[in-house]
């Protein structure tokens, strides 16, 4: 790209900027006022940037951009770190996946505090005590099972969390 030249960069601003007022005359006319205005602010930045010598600064900004943008494009080196960044994604997003796989330890249950046992906060009250009631050890009538079947099973619901 050239350089950044004061005497060809002048003329080409204020052709842009006639450009645009004649461009504004006319949707002043079709448009209304607002419309005008608005093509004569448009306009005027051109010179206003020449005069400012923020022009040279847009310029290089610009030629800056185009120069990254194809060293981007051309470069090995450029397209290797963007493929180790597509490599590092992907397998986080893995390593993701398979960490809710992985099947967790069960937990045990807490032992069930007895009333009166001493805890950090002082004996336990008699309400936290586990609630059993009296089954008879005898079959019944109706041919139902024995209640040792039935602790059986309690004691399995127990084991799963199922109370």
């Amino acid at each position: 790209m050239p350089d950044f030249n004061d005497l060809t960069l002048l003329p080409f601003c204020v052709g842009l900027t006639l450009l645009g007022l004649i461009g504004s005359w006319a949707a002043w006319r079709r448009r209304g006022a607002a419309a005008g205005v608005r093509g004569v602010a448009w306009s005027l930045l051109p010179v206003s940037l020449y005069l400012t010598g923020l022009l040279e600064l847009v310029w290089d900004v610009v030629r800056s951009a185009v120069s990254w943008v194809t060293h981007l494009i051309f470069s090995p080196t450029v397209w290797a770190g963007v493929a180790l960044f597509g490599v590092s994604v992907v397998l986080y997003v893995v390593s993701g996946v398979a960490r809710s796989r992985t099947p967790k330890a069960p937990k045990e249950p807490k032992p069930a505090k007895t009333a009166g046992e001493l805890t950090t906060t002082g004996p336990a009250p008699a309400s936290a005590a586990p609630a059993k009631a009296a089954k008879p050890n005898a079959k019944t009538k109706g041919g139902q099972q024995d209640s040792s079947d039935f602790d059986e099973i309690e004691d399995i619901l127990k084991r799963h969390g199922i109370n």
